[in-house]
């Protein structure tokens, strides 16, 4: 050793690249033989250039900056006046306008024609979500309430060409002055939570004038989220009852509404949304829809979200498995790559294969909302997945990301750089459980599904096309139907919901997957031949097959 080399420490090897400057899309076959089951003839070039776009290093430095650098509430300027204004880092900007430009808010509901408008939107939100940026609540409530604000036509003729719009304008001002319009929601208060009937805040008629019956609103909401949106629906306490109000920023004399942020929620993860508490003094709002009927716009505008959190988390699973892979064929330990380690190839390709079920599943429950008004069948399927997804998938991410974060050891587990990402992932898997109704709310749903007479059957109809492919598969899709109607207790509707996620599942990868996925998937998952933590795949299992085809070499 010479004097010259002990100048310096150590020399960095084996350790692994960035997962960036890949295309999202392209390597991901599991989604891309999702969508020609579901959605064949569907042209591929948009989602070819978001996958492109979302997997380069700029967007996944914009997803860092955005979370590194917390919104700010300013609640009053420097005179004293109320400003009641959110200010973000300019990389939040960036993401959101990178969503409406591909068309991930609210468009489906101007693009019916294509037939597939749905579908389409459901892939590129994964794609969007595998770079964690936390920016899409404003974009998924702006797809989740276009419908529901069809109950007020003045304003649905006012704002829905706006909402449509693809050049985002983050702007505070009057929707007409605007090249593009976000919306939220106001549903839950402090004292309720998810029992929304138990709302105080008030609603008093004030007239009439272009957009309907107006009133004033005092009261608060606990979780408000994206306040900087253009306009919200919320729930309040009219005479007839709850009810949902179309409530704008700015009102339509061009003066801000009496909307007051109270403070940003500290959360968890999902650190470059801003999700608040305000109250309302005496705002102004118009009525969507009748009176009292305030539940049934809500479960609406909630089964849209709900697609959303599957959909998201299916995502983050897909990012955190390739980022998992790509690691793991890089770093080498006890002398070889760890992907070649025996005990790492079987978590692996567990992983991938939750990843892909979850990625069909949710895949499926956006066919359903292209074909439901065309469709029984489908329309049947909207209602039971929708639940199904939202409790299963997201009720697997957070095991599924910790999983995946052991692939990369200590390096999984710092928050900065590249990998950054895993942490972030983890971080934001609770959230989509828990959002729009955790699990026992979406088992609740889902009981209420299957006590319609026809949920049974289209059930057994779903299920029909892998029948006599796998005996572990059979003796489920037997038993489902009949377990479906004889469902009449509380107690066992979170099993219900796993084992029907489990056998759509696994009938939708014997449709869309190889042998070896589907096979080994029905052993592991419906026969038994599994443990109770990732990595304990059967001897039996062709792992050199699903690892190939998880992500290419």
């Amino acid at each position: 050793m010479t004097a010259a080399s002990l100048a310096t420490t150590h020399e960095v090897f084996n350790q692994s690249t960035p997962w960036a400057d890949v295309n999202l899309f392209t390597t991901n076959q599991p989604l891309q033989d999702a969508l020609r089951l579901h959605a064949p003839g569907l042209p591929l070039e948009g989602l070819t250039a978001l996958g492109a776009e979302m997997g380069s290093a700029e967007m996944q430095a914009h997803a860092r900056l955005a979370n590194t650098y917390k919104p700010q509430l300013r609640t009053h300027d420097r005179f004293g006046h109320r400003a009641d204004v959110v200010e973000f880092h300019p990389s939040y900007h960036a993401l959101i306008g990178a969503a409406l430009r591909h068309g991930l808010h609210a468009t489906p509901w101007s693009r019916q024609d294509t037939g597939h408008a749905h579908i389409e939107r459901a892939a590129g939100f994964m794609l969007f979500t595998e770079a964690e940026p936390s920016v899409l609540c404003p974009v998924s409530m702006s797809y989740a309430v276009t419908p529901a604000l069809r109950g007020n036509s003045a304003v649905w003729a006012d704002w829905s060409k706006g909402l449509a719009s693809t050049q985002y304008d983050p702007r505070l001002a009057l929707f007409s002055q605007k090249s593009a319009l976000t919306m939220g929601m106001g549903m839950t208060e402090k004292q309720g939570g998810s029992d929304v009937r138990a709302n105080t805040t008030q609603a008093v008629p004030d007239g009439e004038d272009a957009w309907g019956a107006r009133y004033r609103i005092a009261g608060h909401k606990w979780f408000f989220s994206a306040p900087m949106c253009d306009a919200f629906l919320i729930l309040a306490q009219a005479p007839g009852g709850l009810t949902c109000f179309f409530l704008p920023r700015v009102l339509p004399d061009d003066t801000v509404n009496a909307i007051r942020i109270q403070r940003l929620k500290d959360k968890l993860g999902n650190h470059a949304n801003a999700s608040s508490e305000v109250e309302f003094i005496g705002a102004t709002a118009w009525r969507v829809g009748e009176e009292g009927r305030g539940v049934a716009q809500i479960l609406e505008m909630g089964t849209m979200t709900r697609l959303d959190c599957a959909l998201g988390t299916s995502g983050l699973m897909r990012q955190a498995l390739s980022i998992a892979l790509h690691h793991t064929r890089q770093r080498s330990a006890f002398g070889k790559k760890l992907i070649k380690q025996p005990l790492m190839r079987n978590v692996l390709a567990d992983l991938a294969l939750e990843s892909e079920a979850a990625t069909a599943l949710s895949i499926r429950l956006a066919s359903a909302f292209d074909r439901k008004d065309k469709s029984e069948h489908e329309a049947v399927m909207a209602r039971l997945l929708t639940p199904v997804a939202k409790f299963w998938v997201c009720k697997r991410g957070s095991a599924f990301a910790q999983e995946a974060m052991e692939c990369l050891g200590g390096n999984g587990y710092v928050e900065e750089g590249g990998e950054g990402t895993m942490a972030r992932i983890y971080r934001e898997m609770p959230l989509n459980s828990i959002w729009e109704g955790a699990g026992n709310i979406m088992a609740l749903d889902l009981l209420r599904a299957v006590r319609r007479a026809d949920t049974a059957a289209a059930l057994d109809a779903e299920l029909a096309p892998a029948r006599g492919a796998h005996r572990a598969l059979d003796r489920m899709a037997g038993a489902l139907p009949l377990r479906v109607d004889a469902m009449t207790t509380e107690a066992e509707a979170r099993r219900l919901a796993q084992d029907v996620a489990l056998a759509v599942q696994a009938a939708l990868l014997y449709r869309s997957a190889p042998g070896a996925v589907f096979s080994a998937f029905c052993d592991s998952r419906l026969g038994g031949d599994w443990g109770y933590s990732f990595g304990t795949l059967g001897a039996g299992v062709d792992l050199d097959a699903i690892l190939a085809r998880a992500l290419p070499a």
